[in-house]
């Protein structure tokens, strides 16, 4: 089987349209670095590392090599019957790296919606508290109980728990109080002490508050900068756990190895996932003693914490930390923001760049006074830049910001050759070159 059409044709057939989420016709042969191969033959420069996922690059020899030495000790081992040292050393690994002196543990799952799932689950459980306030616009997960915790805009045809309180992220360049006020942050904690904890939200009833340091598939949304303290501040005087999902901005995306580091915030709840297995399925919660030491066996998964998996974790964060690649992100990520903040001065199409270290957001409106998304647009210029040999993919509430979450490994070189291509496929979308026809079998988000 080698030909595009033929994987098409089986892939229409065979693949459940519960599971798809298409931009353009990608079918994978290979990877390297920050590359991608088809089947066809044709490379592509990776802006998207698969969600997030392979931050060290496709490849990777150190974690290879993990894996393989693992396969010849023993391919599963169950931790929930036994123990074992790969998830030993991850976990150490992990209370050791993550903020926070308190005493820790460590549950580990497949993916962040297991692991969100798990903090829903365990912290009423932990405080004797039924109710959990989250952000609109949050992304925590596509299991039940993760997409309760969540509201985003793709899972709205789904009914979220009634135990769970939504209200406004701070989005500087929408911000849902008004374009007029001056300090969005400070207007949500607000909102949320004055409003929602006065009405239908009791604050001794919350057991904890969970929120994305950048909402990724939100839009890429980077808060002020006072916000998360002030959030950390209100959770601390009222007793409330501090729950940050890190499973798309950490692992060193944002130029830190987890984001809340960029605000001095130390969270109860730290959840990790995505990057954290480097494509392997491997999820982790690395939390406060108590939070997870609620009863024995009340979120367990037969193949979870097994060793194939943390073996790569543990080789995963040795290569991000011994190879300078939060460094990377750090000083890669300022240099694509500039890169990308060029494209504005240029491209009407383009309302707003945003982002931290190798997480950016681009985003486009049909009108900058008006700041109407452009959706069908965001589509398109995924398409064209597919067309050219760049993989984006678009986010947000509206479905209009190009999102860019390349590997950690990336260099100013190809920054400049992917931002040519987003340039190229902006101007051809802005010149009516893109035909609706064309995108219509990829609905996206």
């Amino acid at each position: 089987m080698s030909s595009l059409e033929e994987i098409s044709a089986l892939d229409a057939r065979l693949i459940s349209d519960a599971m798809r989420l298409r931009f353009y016709p990608l079918a994978v042969e290979r990877a390297n670095g920050c590359r991608v191969w088809d089947v066809q033959g044709r490379s592509y420069l990776d802006f998207t590392a698969g969600w997030a996922v392979v931050n060290t690059g496709y490849g990777h020899p150190r974690f290879k090599e993990a894996l393989l030495d693992q396969l010849e000790r023993s391919n599963f081992a169950s931790l929930i019957s036994g123990m074992h040292t790969p998830a030993l050393r991850l976990a150490e690994k992990l209370v050791a790296l993550t903020p926070g002196d308190f005493p820790k543990k460590v549950w580990f799952g497949f993916c962040g919606s297991d692991a969100n799932e798990t903090v829903g689950r365990l912290l009423p459980i932990a405080t004797g508290k039924r109710r959990l306030v989250s952000f609109i616009g949050a992304y925590h997960g596509a299991t039940t109980a993760s997409m309760a915790m969540s509201a985003h805009a793709a899972q709205s045809h789904f009914i979220g728990g009634g135990h769970v309180v939504k209200v406004p992220y701070p989005y500087p360049y929408r911000c849902p109080f008004g374009d007029e006020v001056q300090d969005c942050a400070r207007a949500t904690i607000r909102f949320l002490e004055e409003y929602i904890f006065r009405t239908i939200c009791p604050p001794d009833d919350v057991a904890g508050i969970i929120v994305e340091t950048v909402q990724s598939d939100g839009g890429d949304i980077v808060p002020p900068p006072t916000f998360l303290p002030m959030l950390a501040d209100l959770c601390q005087r009222y007793g409330i756990y501090l729950v940050v999902d890190d499973v798309k901005a950490g692992m060193g995306r944002t130029g830190r190895m987890f984001s809340p580091e960029h605000f001095g915030v130390i969270p109860d709840v730290l959840v990790l996932g995505k990057a954290l297995g480097n494509g392997v399925p491997l999820s982790a919660v690395v939390a406060r003693k108590e939070v997870l030491d609620v009863g024995v066996g009340l979120a367990i998964f037969t193949t979870a914490g097994n060793p194939l998996s943390c073996a790569a974790g543990l080789a995963t964060i040795e290569a991000i930390e011994q190879e300078g690649m939060v460094e990377n992100a750090a000083r890669v990520g300022a240099y694509l923001h500039q890169r990308l903040s060029t494209l504005q001065e240029r491209h009407p199409l383009v309302g707003d760049v945003r982002g931290m270290g190798l997480m950016q957001g681009v985003e486009l409106v049909k009108d900058r006074q008006t700041k109407t998304p452009a959706s069908k647009e965001a589509a398109k210029v995924a398409y064209r830049a597919f067309e050219l040999g760049l993989l984006l993919f678009y986010v947000g509430m509206f479905s209009n910001v190009l999102e860019i979450t390349p590997p950690l490994i990336l260099s100013e070189a190809e920054v400049d050759e992917g931002v040519a291509i987003l340039d190229q496929a902006l101007a051809d979308v802005e010149a009516g070159r893109v035909s609706d026809e064309v995108i219509a079998p990829y609905a996206g988000w």
